[in-house]
């Protein structure tokens, strides 16, 4: 196929809402010699793409940014120097592109998609090729685009450094897109899970995917005592904790001791955390904050995926055009998993 001269792209020249997001058409860069062009085929939305749209990110990101961090689409084209590659391959970008392996840096937060450099929500991407892993053989553009962020958060907490055995027990808050994955790594590396949300057909698909037990925290405010219970007052081994100040002092109570709780986001909002020092303490607790992952973290995933045919929980796809309703949909939080953008026709 030819290569294309020029991509459309969204682009947010405003963070006071997504709104802003704007088509246009756009040069592609000439490729550097250690870079391809890939072909974009599918785009996942993440919270975070919400709040930088918002204006409500915390982290530096720059002025009038191609919005997105989460791909999934074919190499079309090579750098002269890129070896261990071929035009056609499917293939994802790590989050941070610079981030190969290793603990987060600095300097490699500032390689992130969609935030410190322009993203993904675009036709077509130049990327350094170091950046990229293989898409697993039995998913499709719109499943593997869910990979990058979501799917190695998850995998980076419950199998990173600090790994979870089989027999385990994991608490995942929610059914958002981290905590779905959560949920699946978690039972195909034979551990035990609960899960909590507000919405008891959510917990109906949680227990389809293999959760061994649900909590309805709108009906049980006090979920961490109800985590006890369940694990007959042992507490559990892993939290996926996704919720920040307004849930993590509950989560503390809910780690056994010497437990490990995963810090992740903040979708909760605001609480009052004053104690939760005296609660850590007192529990021998290993709270961790959670960076995405390595591209050899994202490589090590996709082996697993692969082995145990996993499918990421794509709730709704939209087209190219469709990007706003897709933000809306992704802020109202109806989803259960992923919403994606499908971003090319073939």
């Amino acid at each position: 196929m030819s290569v294309p001269q020029q991509t459309r792209e969204y682009r947010l020249p405003k963070v006071d809402g997504f709104h802003n997001l704007t088509l246009i058409e756009a040069p592609i860069p000439k490729l550097k010699a250690t870079e391809v062009l890939v072909k974009v085929h599918a785009v996942s939305l993440q919270y975070r793409d919400i709040v930088i749209a918002k204006g409500q990110y915390p982290l530096d990101h720059k002025e009038n940014p191609v919005p997105c961090s989460d791909m999934a689409g074919e190499i079309i084209s090579l750098g002269e120097e890129v070896r261990g590659w071929t035009v056609g391959e499917r293939v994802c970008s790590n989050f941070a592109v610079d981030h190969i392996f290793g603990d987060v840096t600095k300097e490699i937060k500032t390689s992130g998609l969609g935030g410190p450099i322009d993203g993904v929500l675009t036709e077509y991407k130049v990327l350094p090729a170091h950046a990229l892993v293989r898409i697993p053989e039995h998913l499709s553009y719109e499943e593997a685009s869910t990979l990058p962020c979501a799917a190695l958060t998850a995998y980076n907490a419950l199998l990173g450094p600090n790994p979870l055995k089989g027999g385990d027990i994991v608490l995942v808050q929610g059914t958002g897109g981290v905590s779905i994955f959560g949920l699946q790594l978690a039972v195909a590396s034979g551990a035990t899970v609960i899960a909590t949300s507000s919405s008891d057909e959510k917990l109906a698909i949680a227990k389809k995917l293999g959760a061994a037990y649900t909590i309805n925290y709108k009906k049980t405010p006090n979920w961490d005592e109800e985590v006890l219970k369940i694990t007959n007052g042992r507490g559990v081994d892993h939290v996926v904790e996704v919720g920040g100040p307004g849930t993590i002092v509950k989560s503390v109570n809910a780690v056994r001791y010497g437990g490990t709780v995963n810090v992740i986001g903040f979708v909760a909002g605001q609480g009052d955390v004053s104690m939760l020092p005296a609660k850590v303490l007192s529990k021998s607790a290993i709270v961790r904050g959670i960076a995405i992952g390595s591209r050899a973290q994202f490589e090590d995933m996709n082996r697993l995926i692969s082995a145990v045919k996993l499918r990421p929980v794509v709730d709704k796809v939209f087209s190219f055009e469709e990007a706003r309703k897709a933000y809306e949909y992704q802020e109202s939080q109806q989803h259960v998993g992923k919403v994606v953008i499908k971003v090319s026709k073939d």
